[in-house]
């Protein structure tokens, strides 16, 4: 047996003097996380020491100009592996001051105040509410440390703590960033509900493609003082409404409303091709659905913005008598649905894109998934936070739009709209 794991060590180019500590470990009975935290525990200790020393000097050693002395031992806390763990933390005073009876001033040690630091340990519970752990199934989550060590932190209580305040700093400054930098040619808002709230997300494509979140603002619904909130927050941090964009929206006559109002004609809205077609389809029959659904897609794939048109009012003529209701639901808004069809893009990609909010929703079903055990929502604040982490874990595999490669013919299409409001404006003025 032996032999065997000589020639085995000797073929992995294991040195012969690990052998004998290979050895140990496949006979003990105890776990590599055991053993590397206990000889971590014990190397820190002589860590603390030595830095001790440095301080103090030699131990039982005179010296009359010692200026910091030894002062025995006190309970501490360290961070480690998702939790506080208890050690025993060397002290050191200075000598001023004892010789009037005084206990004179502590001196801390360098090493212990960076690995007392609760960074980590804050880091640590964010992450696990973003992977889906409950606050009640921490402690579960973390490795096993050995028996006799003392930890703490791990609690439910402890651990929601830490995460509300993490998320709460960050929120606060994540929402106050300038925008002012950023070159927009697409503007994208829709909105999830949480509970009784609704929560709107914005998201900004800049010239080159890239996606960058906006923000978010809470409201009780969809409604247009909700939707005018979160344009004019945007407003004032920076976005610019003096060039024209495609502004993105699902059916929502509350954000239309809100975007003509904050950027004017400045605003080419485009309606998302897949809401409305939901919307019409919820006010038939099941039998009368497919045939609608089909003639909804020819039109919205056709490439001809007038035909397309055409279509679509032949359709709402067909539905005015037995389902009057369904026709209302597609004349609203119904041209607007067609903007980016008008744009002439050749890149077929960008298009698809282009007329859903199907990037704003990739968003909301990450926030969904890391919501997911949230069972009651206190207040706005909490549904902001968790919107907030939510839009931020989504924003770490963020890849540029698809189709982007097709930008710069959106571009010069935004850029000819600026043109003609521009000559208009001057001829009015002039005429003025």
């Amino acid at each position: 047996m032996e032999k065997t794991r000589k020639k085995k060590a000797e073929s992995q180019g294991i040195p012969q003097a690990l052998l004998p500590i290979l050895g140990l470990l496949v006979t003990v009975k105890t776990s590599l996380f055991d053993l590397v935290l206990s000889s971590g525990l014990k190397v820190l200790e002589v860590l603390l020491e030595q830095e001790r020393e440095e301080l103090c000097g030699a131990r039982y050693r005179h010296d009359p100009e010692r200026k910091v002395t030894r002062a025995g031992y006190a309970a501490g806390e360290l961070v480690l592996g998702g939790r506080l763990v208890s050690v025993k933390r060397p002290r050191a005073r200075t000598t001023t001051g004892k010789e009037k009876g005084g206990k004179g001033q502590e001196v801390p040690l360098p090493s212990w105040g960076k690995f007392a630091e609760e960074d980590p340990l804050t880091a640590r519970a964010v992450e696990q509410m973003v992977l889906g752990v409950a606050t009640r199934k921490y402690e579960r989550s973390l490795e096993p440390v050995p028996p006799g060590v003392k930890t703490r932190g791990t609690s439910k209580s402890a651990v929601s703590r830490r995460f509300v305040a993490a998320t709460t700093e960050a929120l606060e400054t994540w929402l106050k960033r300038k925008l002012s930098d950023l070159s927009l040619a697409v503007l994208m808002l829709d909105g999830i509900v949480c509970g009784e709230h609704t929560a709107l997300v914005a998201l900004g494509i800049d010239e080159q493609g890239a996606k960058h979140i906006l923000g978010v603002w809470e409201g009780a619904t969809e409604n247009a003082v909700a939707c005018q909130g979160l344009l004019s927050d945007l407003v004032e941090r920076g976005l610019n409404t003096k060039r024209t964009m495609l502004v993105v929206i699902d059916g929502s006559k509350s954000l239309a409303k809100a975007v003509r109002a904050t950027f004017g004609r400045r605003a080419l809205i485009q309606r998302c091709q897949v809401h409305k077609k939901r919307n019409v389809l919820e006010h038939l029959p099941e039998k009368a659905r497919p045939s609608v659904a089909s003639t909804l897609s020819t039109a919205y794939q056709c490439g001809d913005p007038t035909r397309a048109l055409d279509i679509l009012n032949k359709l709402a003529r067909q539905l005015e008598r037995k389902h009057p209701s369904a026709a209302a639901s597609l004349r609203e808004g119904l041209e607007e649905t067609l903007t980016v069809l008008s744009f002439k893009l050749d890149n077929d990609a960008l298009k698809r894109t282009l007329v859903t909010t199907n990037p704003i929703e990739n968003l909301n079903s990450v926030i969904r998934r890391i919501q997911r055990n949230v069972k009651r929502w206190r207040d706005g604040t909490m549904v902001l936070r968790w919107v907030g982490v939510g839009l931020q874990e989504a924003a770490k595999g963020f890849r540029r739009l698809k189709g982007h490669a097709g930008m710069p013919k959106l571009l010069v299409a935004l850029r000819a709209h600026d043109a003609r409001l521009d000559g208009a404006l001057a001829s009015h003025k002039k005429a003025a």
